[in-house]
């Protein structure tokens, strides 16, 4: 049977306005006010909250009789800062029901490289440019991330544009009460508070303008197309027939709200009455992003190509509620469908514009996909949609089934044109040539019935809109879409103009010529690539300015072109930085590749399809005759892995890969680390994790450990590492002597004098230790200390390390002694002699030392830090009776369990965790082998406490640095923290507390505690007072000068991701901070760094009695980390070149004295060493 093409002749209902969709929106609240509406799924900083139809129309109809009272009308453009919420719901609504239009945009979506203000007064001016907006929205929780509006972008509203309203702070509480920010002491929206039960009296029609979004448009100035009510329902009642959609459908908001769909996410539930769940931000990633699907259950989403892989990327958890997905803004795979109804079987998917195309779910037909060939087809036009190819050489001649022409959609529903641009308009938005639009006109004055909107109503259009696709017919009458016929594209579901990048990367003077295309990569994903001519003059100036030397690369011949592989690497690096301050990040081409010319086809054009593929990027020179005999000496395990490295990390050649090549060296990074390992266990079914990758990096590293496990020698101890640590207490709670001697401390003071035994001395909490130590009258000090050739050379490195502090006095010399040792050997690597010497004479056992490592299983540090600290107290059990103090570390108690007994004590007025708590809320559930570490000591010492032994177990949370001299510890996390955000030009915002202290006072605690012990074995916690909250601490930064503002975690992450794995590529500058402790910055901080509030009744007795018995100086008020003491550190960090100068507006940094800079210059000390 011959396919049925559509009819450019036929009526396609001109006059079939359904109404606008914030009145049926009304009318659903009123009907069914107490229906949920809206669901915020639970995040990490808020609980999961729902609101009823009432509570939104209600902040509809506020922020609508606001808008309406501020003289906003019909037409006017409302510009929402926008952040995904319940807030923007209310504010596309409230927006609409004021007869306004609606317009978003996303700060944080716009150039992710640029820091948050930056980005604002780089892109917002462009965007209010072109949209003259008259009123303002910014959505309280944008507002949080992204700071308030940039005091440029204030300045261009003020001057340029006549905004006739402002609302600064839009927020719904968990009562659904709305709140917009102060003015005059007011809440904005007080005058019109008692409204909120109706939207104002105003009327729109089937022309009145709904919607304006945005498009990338030519010379750096996006196109902003405006969309009419009509089209925004017209096809709600066809929708929810043709699919089966109702008021009991569960929409779930995965859009992008920059993008068109967004309308679709809000506007559909609304108008059925249903309910729409948005996600938490943390839960639309890989992985997680499945398991919510789980979780909540909705049943219909709209989705672009790049969320669906989100979605189903790596995911194995299924969804089988979801019903419908329906995908937008970009060429669908076949590929892509396949994962899906892999996970969601229930699942009809459709392919979705003004077309549609339905592939009926796994469950119904299992070879719905078998017959379609790589991509999913355009499809059938909507209700009232048709999609008309017509001959290139002849527009007046419809295609057959099989011709490539070009597409036009005709539709009743069509866009109305671009704002302000009616040129454009009338070349895209052209009238249909097959018909007289009179017959249409007539016929429409025929049927009017009064209809009041027919006042914003211009009668029949019949038009067809441009597409610039290139497209055929299939026998079934359904639209394929075959390529592009002009350079606007859509990738990720943004419109992308490649003009316009060309106009601005000619732009740069490295550049003499460049034409960017979409290719597709390797992994068959759509691409933008450039290709680059360099200025070589201007690039050999470049380079001597910059003192680099050029490299010499006569190029590669690829087809007719010339293609260099080596020397401009460096420029690919500079002209991506030159584009991602003229243009939005989704318009910065991800792959450049420099050419000696472009090609030229015989018309004198460039020939696009002869210009070399992306993977030209990624080729590198042969193999070397060295290399190739290395390969084949290579396992087979190391074969296929050295292959997956290359087929992962571009221009990596799998027979250059040695066995000592270290994976992140050759170019990997934390995202391809995670390929790496799926890729593993798909290919030889193991369960490799990160922290074996990171410590196993090499390839002969990695291939041992998959081959244990391939044997199974390794896969019950990884597989039980969780359970390990407590079953592992178990066992060593039988090695502990039957009973402890008991000191006491009474006997110990000033006038009789102590002698201390402490590891880790020549750390940074060691080296305050031992002067906290020192300072006290009578008091000596045997310090253990790892790694000396001989006692003489061990004195040195600890007076080196104490000079490097700033500390040391030339008068302990003859109080010091030191003993050779090692944590991870037997009897803390002591000989004999020294066995002996320490038990006869020490008073008291100082065990502070320990193996740091955040990675690192607990198997692999059981030996430095849980059996060091038996050997440590059978040391107290010989010779002399002595007190012990042993440092351990909140990182016992970083579980669930804790956080939440923290909140809930707080919350009921208990107090926070008590110092006496038994800790079995840790016995499962610590996540880091150091942390597991800590707490099985903490428990033997506990339990050595109930046969005798006299001491404290002190718990000191982040240690900074020194409160009165500034000198701070570089590996520290924070630390580093703070220079990573000083790299990066941003800081995330976290709002958990910091349990951060200065080390001075740390010291005095452990030493008092020592001193000072209560009876048996007590815990003593370190705790700030008061504490900082870590946005707080963060912000410091900006208080000194440096500009690092405040930006939303996740896009902070994938800042750092960028930084460090970027290379000198991307980024010629030194490593990020934060690379150390990567794993723990680029899991999830805002949870990892949830700290509880903790009871510190113990220091305070301790402190007390030390000022009585010792000291003379009450410390038992505490201490905590100040604005000012974070201006010392910074000052002390910029002095000795660990981060720059501040370059911006800001306090001077608090003077340091001169001669700590002089000795850290001169000694070059600042890191942990505690394991010393």
């Amino acid at each position: 049977m011959a396919a049925k093409l559509p009819d450019p002749t036929v009526d396609l209902h001109w006059g079939g306005y359904v109404g606008a969709v914030h009145e049926t929106f009304h009318e659903n609240a009123v009907a069914h006010a107490d229906r949920p509406c809206v669901t915020e799924t639970k995040s990490q900083s808020s609980p999961t909250r729902t609101f009823t139809y009432r509570q939104v129309d209600e902040a509809s109809n506020t922020i609508a009789n606001h808008l309406h009272e501020a003289g906003i009308t019909n037409g006017d453009v409302v510009m929402i800062f926008a952040y995904r919420s319940v807030e923007l719901v209310c504010a596309f609504m409230g927006t609409l029901a004021a007869a306004s239009v609606p317009s978003t945009v996303v700060p944080s979506t716009v150039a992710d490289d640029v820091p948050a203000s930056r980005r604002a007064e780089l892109t917002t001016p462009v965007y209010l440019e072109v949209s003259q907006p008259k009123a303002i929205i910014s959505i309280g929780k944008a507002v949080d991330e992204n700071g308030p509006l940039a005091p440029m972008v204030q300045k261009y509203m003020d001057e340029k544009l006549s905004i006739k309203t402002q609302i600064p702070n839009l927020r719904l509480d968990d009562a659904g009460r709305l709140t917009g920010g102060e003015r005059d002491g007011r809440d904005i929206f007080a005058r019109v508070e008692g409204k909120k039960s109706s939207p104002p009296d105003v009327l729109v029609g089937p022309d009145s303008i709904a919607t304006l979004g945005f498009t990338s448009g030519s010379e750096g100035k996006p196109k902003a197309v405006l969309g009419r009510h009509f089209g925004l329902t017209r096809f709600f009642p066809w929708m929810a027939s043709r699919f089966d959609l109702s008021s009991g459908s569960v929409f779930a908001c995965l859009s992008g709200i920059a993008h068109d769909p967004i309308q679709r996410d809000i506007m559909t539930p609304l108008w059925l009455g249903a309910r729409l769940l948005i996600p938490a931000i943390e839960d639309i990633q890989h992985e997680r992003l499945s398991e919510w699907m789980n979780r909540w259950s909705p049943t219909v989403t709209h989705l672009t190509p790049a969320m669906g892989q989100i979605l189903v990327g790596g995911a194995t958890t299924k969804f089988p509620s979801l019903r419908h997905v329906f995908f937008v803004g970009d060429i669908l795979t076949t590929r892509d469908c396949r994962s899906l109804r892999q996970l969601g079987a229930s699942c009809n998917i459709v392919n979705m514009a003004v077309s549609y195309f339905e592939i009926p779910s796994a469950a119904e037909d299992p070879t719905a996909l078998d017959e379609l060939g790589d991509t999913i087809p355009a499809g059938w036009g909507m209700e009232d949609v048709q999609l008309i190819i017509v001959s290139q050489k002849d527009n007046t001649k419809m295609c057959g089934v099989g011709e490539v022409g070009e597409v036009y959609v005709r539709s009743s529903g069509m866009a109305e044109g671009y704002l302000g641009d009616a040129e454009k308009t009338k070349a895209k938005f052209v009238e249909n040539w097959f018909v007289d639009n009179a017959k249409w006109v007539e016929a429409d004055k025929a049927g009017q019935r009064g209809e009041p909107w027919r006042r914003h109503y211009r009668g029949p259009r019949d038009r067809l809109y441009r597409t610039g696709d290139l497209g055929q017919y299939l026998p079934s009458g359904a639209v394929r879409v075959s390529g592009r016929i002009d350079s606007q594209v859509k990738i990720r579901g943004f419109r992308i103009e490649l003009n316009e990048i060309d106009a601005n990367l000619s732009g740069s003077p490295l550049v003499r010529d460049c034409k960017t295309l979409v290719r597709r990569d390797r992994n068959e994903e759509p691409t933008l690539v450039s290709y680059v001519v360099p200025e070589v003059a201007e690039w050999t100036r470049w380079l001597a300015g910059e003192d680099h030397d050029d490299v010499e690369d006569k190029g590669v011949e690829m087809g007719s072109s010339v293609v260099y592989l080596k020397r401009f690497r460096r420029m690919q690096a500079e002209v991506r930085d030159h584009l991602r301050t003229r243009l939005p990040a989704h318009s910065v081409p991800s792959i450049y590749i420099m050419l000696q010319k472009l090609p030229l086809n015989p018309n004198g054009k460039v020939d696009a399809p002869n210009l070399p593929f992306p993977d030209a990027a990624q080729m590198v020179e042969d193999a070397s005759d060295e290399d190739l005999k290395n390969w084949e000496a290579l396992t087979e395990t190391e074969k296929t892995i050295a292959s997956q490295w290359s087929t992962l990390i571009p221009g990596l050649n799998a027979k250059t890969v040695k066995p000592e090549s270290n994976f992140f060296d050759c170019g990997g990074h934390s995202l391809l680390a995670q390929q790496l390992l799926l890729v593993v266990r798909k290919h030889f079914g193991t369960d490799i994790t990160i922290p074996v990758l990171y410590e196993n990096p090499t390839l002969r590293g990695l291939s041992t450990q998959v081959d244990g496990l391939r044997s199974g020698r390794a896969v019950t101890v990884d597989r039980s590492s969780q359970a390990a640590y407590s079953k592992s207490l178990d066992h060593l709670v039988g090695t502990l002597d039957a009973a402890y001697q008991g000191a006491d401390p009474d006997a110990l003071g000033p006038s009789s004098g102590a002698t201390f035994f402490l590891t880790g001395a020549t750390g940074f909490l060691g080296a305050y230790l031992v002067k906290d130590i020192l300072d006290r009258d009578n008091t000596k000090l045997i310090a253990h200390i790892r790694g000396a050739k001989d006692l003489a050379f061990a004195k040195e490195r600890l007076a080196r390390s104490l000079k490097g502090y700033g500390l040391w006095r030339d008068a302990w010399a003859d109080r010091i002694a030191c003993v050779l040792g090692d944590l991870s050997k037997p009897r803390l690597g002591l000989d004999d002699a020294s066995w002996k010497r320490v038990a006869d004479t020490a008073d008291v056992v100082v065990h502070n030392a320990a193996h740091v490592h955040w990675i690192a299983r607990y198997e692999q540090m059981m030996r430095s830090n849980v059996l060091s600290t038996i050997d440590a107290m059978k040391l107290c059990n010989e010779g002399r009776a002595k007190l012990f103090a042993f440092v351990s570390s909140t990182s016992t108690l970083d579980t669930d369990h804790y956080v939440q007994l923290s909140q809930e004590q707080t919350a009921t007025g208990r107090g926070a965790v008590l110092e006496a708590d038994d800790m079995q809320g840790s016995r499962v559930g610590l996540a880091t082998g150091y942390g597991q570490t800590k707490w099985v000591s903490e428990q033997l010492i506990r339990e050595a406490g109930r046969r005798g032994l006299r001491g404290a177990v002190v718990r000191p949370g982040y240690i900074l640095g020194s409160r009165h001299s500034g000198v701070s510890n570089t590996d520290d996390f924070l630390v580093r923290f703070w220079k990573g955000c000083v790299q990066l030009g941003a800081r995330p915002l976290i709002v958990n507390s910091v349990n951060a202290v200065p080390v001075d006072h740390v010291a005095r605690v452990v030493t008092a505690a020592a001193l000072n012990p209560l009876p048996g074995v007590h815990v003593v916690h370190v705790t700030a007072h008061p504490r900082l909250r870590m946005n707080e601490f963060l912000s410091a930064l900006g208080y000194y000068g440096y500009n690092v503002p405040e930006v939303d975690y996740d896009e902070w992450k994938m800042q750092l991701e960028r930084f460090v794995s970027a290379g000198s590529v991307e980024k010629d500058q030194e490593q990020s901070a934060l690379m150390p402790l990567f794993h723990m910055a680029m899991s999830n901080l805002p949870l990892s760094t949830r700290a509880p509030e903790l009871d510190d009744r113990n220091a305070v007795t301790v402190l007390r009695a030390d000022a009585d018995r010792w000291t003379g100086v009450d410390d038992s008020a505490g201490e905590g980390i100040t604005r000012e003491d974070i201006g010392r550190y910074l000052r002390f960090l910029a002095e000795t070149k660990f981060i720059p100068w501040p370059t911006g507006r800001g306090r001077e940094l608090p003077p340091i004295a001169a001669d700590i800079v002089k000795a850290q210059a001169e000694w070059g000390v600042g890191g942990r060493g505690g394991a010393a």
